[in-house]
């Protein structure tokens, strides 16, 4: 009998160890998952893109007249203050050295002008001795009619041939006036300075058009210019906006006055606000060849200059530009949902050591969240990258991390 109640022991023993040795071999395996709790939050919707720092009045100062600008007074950086910092200097061209034919045209020029003006003269002398013959005419022959002695056609004739010789003084005047000026061009003409020869003509100075800092100079030393040349750009550094480079069809969903937060400038990120869309875009080539329509986007800063002080004048930044916000939105990682048809979306929650398949309807997405509306619940665990053979009531074990 004892060796009996041993074997039934025995027997007993070996078929709990079959037993748990079936067990663990064919027991569903728990499917390791990363979890995430479901919080409400801030949630945003930006369009980020690459921008430029500009001066908001930026003046150039150029060359009035031909001429060489002698070598810069400032420097790149000075502080400049409106009429009175005088930025640049300019000398007028001095005449150049004549060649032995040009020297002889010259000549010959003022040798013509001084017959012109000997011929004008002459012929101011004659006008005046024809005025002076007509008028005494005029009067002999004003006083024979008062005597009865000539008749009024006479008078009329005397006083016709004054009138003509008055005239002919004058045209002589205006001829001598004339030479003279022909003269004066030809003189001109021969006027040359020496090499080395100081031309004794002073600079013409001109001043900064604004407060504000020296942004840009064209050539530090000393060259010929021409009239309307320019020399250098003056503004105020403190006064700067923000430029980006938009796609049209980002630019007109921006809201009026959107928000955008400055990034990657070399300091901790600023805050602005939309000014103005340009009204003008412009076709662009992308990097991949594609052309695109895009246009200039100006922003505001909001963050007082104090504390950007390093922030300088076409200065490259990161913009952050918010077209949607939602406060206290529930938000769901848009790597934990997944399409269950054409129209629905669903989640794994986790319940104890199982899933469950969730569906839910999401709203406004951005590229990490979505906005939850209705199937979840603050404090939801939820899976993320769920596996494909994951599946309704499946066994899973969260993921560790280190």
């Amino acid at each position: 009998m004892a060796h009996t109640s041993r074997n039934i022991f025995l027997g007993l023993i070996g078929a709990g160890i079959v037993g748990g040795l079936l067990f663990v071999t064919f027991r569903p395996e728990p499917v390791p998952v990363d979890l995430y709790t479901v919080e409400t939050g801030r949630f945003e919707i930006t369009v980020d893109v690459d921008g430029t720092t500009r001066v908001v009045e930026v003046f150039e100062v150029s060359s009035p007249i031909a001429g060489v600008a002698q070598r810069s007074p400032v420097r790149v950086g000075d502080p400049v203050k409106a009429g009175e910092t005088v930025v640049a200097l300019v000398e007028p061209v001095s005449p150049g050295l004549l060649d032995a034919r040009s020297r002889l045209q010259a000549e010959a020029a003022v040798s013509e002008a001084e017959a012109a003006l000997h011929v004008a003269e002459t012929d101011l002398a004659r006008a005046r001795e024809d005025r002076v013959y007509t008028k005494s005419n005029f009067d002999r022959t004003t006083e024979l009619v008062e005597r009865g002695v000539a008749t009024i056609t006479r008078l009329e004739e005397a006083q016709q041939q004054f009138a003509i010789a008055d005239a002919a003084l004058e045209a002589a005047n205006a001829r001598i006036a004339q030479a003279q000026g022909g003269l004066r061009r030809a003189q001109a003409a021969l006027v040359e300075t020496s090499a080395g020869e100081d031309s004794g003509m002073c600079c013409v100075s001109l001043t900064s058009p604004a407060d504000g800092v020296v942004l840009d100079i064209d050539e530090v030393s000393a060259r010929p210019v021409t009239a309307g040349a320019r020399l250098l750009t003056v503004g105020d550094p403190r006064r700067i906006e923000l430029v980006a480079d938009l796609l049209t069809s980002d630019a007109v969903g921006l809201p009026p006055q959107a928000r955008a937060t400055v990034e990657r400038w070399g300091g901790a990120p600023l805050e602005a606000r939309l000014s103005y869309i340009e009204p003008a875009a412009r076709m662009k080539v992308s990097a991949l060849g594609i052309e695109e329509q895009r246009v200039d986007v100006v922003f505001d800063f909001l963050t007082p200059p104090e504390q950007r002080p390093d922030l300088g004048h076409e200065f490259a930044v990161y913009l952050r530009v918010v077209t949607y916000e939602e406060e206290n939105a529930l938000l769901v990682p848009l790597s934990a949902a997944f399409r269950v048809d054409d129209d629905g979306w669903a989640v794994f929650r986790a319940d104890g050591q199982r899933v469950t398949r969730v569906p839910v309807e999401l709203g406004a997405r951005n590229g990490r969240f979505a906005v939850a509306l209705s199937g979840l619940e603050p404090g939801d665990r939820i899976v993320e990258h769920p596996r494909d053979d994951l599946s309704d009531g499946s066994l899973i074990e969260e993921r560790t991390t280190f």
